[in-house]
């Protein structure tokens, strides 16, 4: 496989994690740990295929797996935020919960073909640059919609009035309920956010990289979407880079399965690749800076009759 054609590849194979990962940032920013975010990404490309292949548009699926996956993300916020719930256990419970959901609702679905595809915008020449044409500017709309948000999300946390509030919600929630501001609000607001773009993570998935559904098809990139945010330290424009990272190994690994040494090479190991990957990059770069930033508050329920 030639190099553009790589990058091309390991951009494409990242889009889902990126989307997922934007959206734990979102939530974690705000204090909410959500280790259900696997479970979000099938609900979202369960509801997104049903919904593109009943309707026979493609951004009807999307719209459909945002919905889906924010609403799945409020049932959680009201057990964690409102009653107060562990969030480390309840997250654990919806991965199980989110898995199925999607097995029960796809379950006449397994198999069969989209009958629509997601549309490429016409760049003109730029397509036509050597490397960068084909790396960068023959991609789908939702790629170059994750790259906005993750610059987008970047700017509003650290340049604008409410990515401050939202930064302190996760550090000093104390000081944002002094200040009148309703945390509990504020909080359903990001956790939602963030699981309908988890969602969209997976309709991706259904919808673009494999146009069809299969049960457990996120398989994993849930968890190595939370593994990345820490990777990040809490930064998106660093989680773009992350989730290329990931998006490069996957590559490489259908790029290994087809070549000269696919048959001297376990495809159990191929697979496990990205995964083996990314948690060597945790452990090799991550460690203390992931803590230094980490959101003092995150994990921990508000309960304002303790301040």
């Amino acid at each position: 496989m030639s190099p553009d054609l790589l990058l091309a590849a390991a951009i494409v194979a990242g889009t889902p994690i990126l989307f997922a990962a934007l959206g734990e940032l979102l939530a974690e920013r705000a204090g909410v740990i959500n280790l259900g975010l696997e479970g979000t990404m099938l609900v979202g490309a369960v509801s997104g295929f049903i919904v593109a292949a009943e309707t026979g548009s493609v951004w009807m699926g999307v719209i459909g797996s945002a919905l889906c996956g924010a609403l799945f993300g409020l049932a959680f916020a009201f057990l964690t935020i409102t009653l107060r719930m562990n969030q480390i256990v309840t997250g654990l419970g919806f991965t199980i919960l989110g898995g199925g959901l999607s097995a029960y609702f796809g379950s006449g679905y397994v198999g069969q073909p989209l009958p629509v595809s997601m549309a490429r915008p016409d760049l003109g020449a730029l397509a036509d640059v050597p490397f960068l044409g084909v790396a960068l500017f023959r991609h789908d709309f939702l790629v170059y919609i994750v790259l906005a948000l993750a610059i987008g999300i970047s700017f509003y946390i650290y340049r604008t009035r409410q990515g401050l509030v939202l930064r302190a919600l996760g550090n000093s929630p104390d000081v944002l309920d002094m200040l009148g501001m309703n945390v509990t609000a504020l909080r359903y607001l990001y956790v939602g956010l963030g699981t309908a773009l988890a969602g969209i993570g997976g309709a991706y998935l259904s919808l673009v990289t494999t146009p069809t559904w299969i049960e457990n098809m996120t398989a994993g990139r849930g968890w190595i979407a939370l593994a990345l945010v820490i990777f990040a330290s809490w930064r998106p424009l660093w989680l773009m880079f992350g989730a290329c990272l990931f998006g490069l190994v996957e590559a490489l690994r259908f790029r290994m399965q087809i070549g000269e040494s696919a048959s001297a090479i376990d495809p159990h190991f191929l697979s496990m690749l990205p995964y083996a990957a990314t948690v060597l990059v945790l452990v090799l770069i991550s460690g203390a800076r992931a803590r230094m930033n980490a959101p003092v508050a995150l994990g921990t329920a508000y309960d304002r009759e303790s301040r």
